[in-house]
């Protein structure tokens, strides 16, 4: 049984920055979104670490990539195993959370880690990876991504044998970045929840990268979550604060309600943040915000991350 207030952020880009940076997890930085030591001040409990394959890598290079980001995030557990643990199934992230450390959550950001080979995802599931975003912007072999809109392409067929072989696994899969006409198919073919770990509402903020009204009543229809993103261009054309984003919240909730609304803050994925949650230190704000906006205990936590470890649980074990 999963503690009850727990916080799930499920999208950081953490790991690509690490080198880049030259930070670690385990000590406080001052650049950057995310590391250990603020997690802890931020209260964050369970935090998904994307395994980001920039499109420039191709399907070519994509499993060296994918394999070196992996090979970056278990170097990081066993030099800091005091502060974080792998969580690759429900008993992980409640033993994981007990013992007062963060439970991590591996995920692929970008389709072209398989270099359009499906034996790798049964290879990735043994390495812990439980989520995976299909594409990033551009097209790859599973489907269009949503820079690719023009063309209506969903996924191919090797895409829809990724969907399966997924269900399969016990993996989630992400329509995060997914064009429209892909999010449709993955749908359609799916036969388990999915999640978008990082879009906002297109109602309020038309970027190609949110999801329409109809799209959020699709996703929770099949029991989805859609975790709602801190990165300025989502949340408001114009001034983008906490205020414009918990609007989201509301129109959600408004929607489908509280049950299918999750954070997904891609902290360490872009340069720029709003004022009032600059860094994961800050995200009880967001909890603030609801109580304010006159949500109860149960749906902020829900919001919060029980929305998230409940289709963890059901898809994943």
């Amino acid at each position: 049984m999963l503690p009850q207030g727990l916080v799930v952020d499920a999208h950081c880009d953490t790991l690509t920055k690490l080198k880049e940076e030259n930070r670690t997890l385990g000590e406080k930085s001052e650049s950057g979104h995310v590391d250990l030591p603020r997690l802890k001040v931020g209260g964050v409990n369970v935090q998904f670490f994307a395994v980001f394959i920039h499109p420039s890598y191709g399907e070519v290079k994509g499993i060296e990539r994918a394999m070196e980001i992996i090979d970056t995030f278990y170097k990081q557990c066993d030099q800091y195993k005091d502060q974080m643990c792998l969580a690759a199934c429900q008993r992980d992230i409640v033993e994981t959370v007990q013992s007062g450390r963060v439970a991590a959550v591996l995920a692929i950001e970008g389709g072209e880690a398989l270099g359009g080979r499906l034996y790798m995802l049964p290879v990735y599931h043994r390495l812990g990876v439980r989520c995976m975003t299909l594409t990033w912007n551009g097209r790859n072999s599973i489907a269009d991504g949503v820079g690719e809109g023009r063309t209506r392409g969903g996924l191919t067929n090797f895409g829809v044998e990724v969907v399966r072989e997924m269900n399969k696994l016990g993996m989630l899969i992400d329509v995060s970045h997914l064009s429209e006409a892909g999010f449709w198919d993955v749908l359609d073919i799916s036969s388990q929840p999915v999640i978008a770990t990082h879009s906002n509402c297109a109602a309020l903020c038309p970027h190609p990268r949110n999801l329409t009204d109809r799209q959020i009543k699709a996703l929770a229809q099949v029991g989805g979550v859609i975790g709602l993103t801190l990165v300025p261009d989502f949340i408001s054309e114009k001034y983008a604060n906490l205020e414009r984003y918990l609007d989201h919240v509301d129109h959600i909730a408004d929607l489908v309600g509280t049950d299918h609304i999750g954070i997904g803050t891609d902290f360490d994925g872009v340069e720029r943040t709003i004022d009032e949650v600059s860094d994961c230190t800050m995200l009880p704000r967001v909890a603030e915000g609801l109580i304010k906006r006159g949500y109860n205990k149960n749906e902020i936590n829900n919001i919060l991350g029980g929305n998230f470890l409940r289709i963890l649980s059901k898809v994943v074990g």
